[in-house]
């Protein structure tokens, strides 16, 4: 009985030593606890953040203040217009020159979920063909994000999209990141953006 009884507990705090509640990054109100790069468009309407393109048509990003290393991500996303965007990990940023990796939402086939390294080595990973379909076009969609270590694995609408083990990433440090796409007409909706760090 002892024995069990010291299972439970190491189980106990093992949980609680690598995973915390989940965090909400958006209050579903204002910007707060982020910064915008760029002359692009980001507000809050009805509870939900939203990125537009402006008049610039230029890249933008919304980052977050704080850092974050190891974590589960889950937003959901609402593509109109164009919606080509994504969601940034362990980057860093000049103006609106962005380095790190990103998670991208664009429209169908175009790559959802796949991993694309900026000013670096470009596409990493990309999902399989057949599963570029798991992308609701004009309806809300739930990407999951992993980020441990050098390994990242992400989710759409419950299915995992692709899983990638690289040194670079792993050796990664820096903020999450919400992106315009350059090119104009643009706008993406999200919501219900919630983070569990892990130790």
């Amino acid at each position: 009985m002892k024995k069990i009884t010291l299972l439970l507990s190491l189980t106990v705090a093992v949980t609680c030593l690598f995973a915390q509640k989940p965090e909400s990054l958006f209050n579903g109100k204002d910007l707060s606890g982020w910064t915008i790069h760029g002359t692009e468009k980001w507000y809050v309407e009805k509870g939900e953040l939203i990125c537009e393109s402006g008049p610039d048509k230029q890249y933008g990003y919304l980052s977050t203040d704080k850092p974050y290393k190891n974590f589960i991500l889950v937003v959901e996303f609402k593509q109109e217009a164009n919606g080509n965007s994504g969601v940034f990990f362990r980057s860093s940023i000049e103006g609106i020159k962005i380095s790190g990796w990103q998670a991208e939402v664009a429209p169908l086939n175009m790559h959802t979920g796949g991993i694309y390294e900026s000013y670096g080595r470009g596409w990493l990973i990309q999902p399989k063909a057949e599963d570029e379909h798991y992308l609701k076009q004009g309806d809300w969609n739930v990407m999951k994000i992993k980020v441990v270590g050098d390994e990242v694995s992400t989710w759409l609408n419950g299915h995992q999209m692709i899983y990638i083990k690289d040194e670079k990433i792993g050796q990664g440090e820096g903020f999450i990141a919400l992106q315009i796409h350059d090119g104009g007409g643009i706008k993406v909706r999200w919501k219900k953006i919630l983070l569990t760090e892990l130790k």
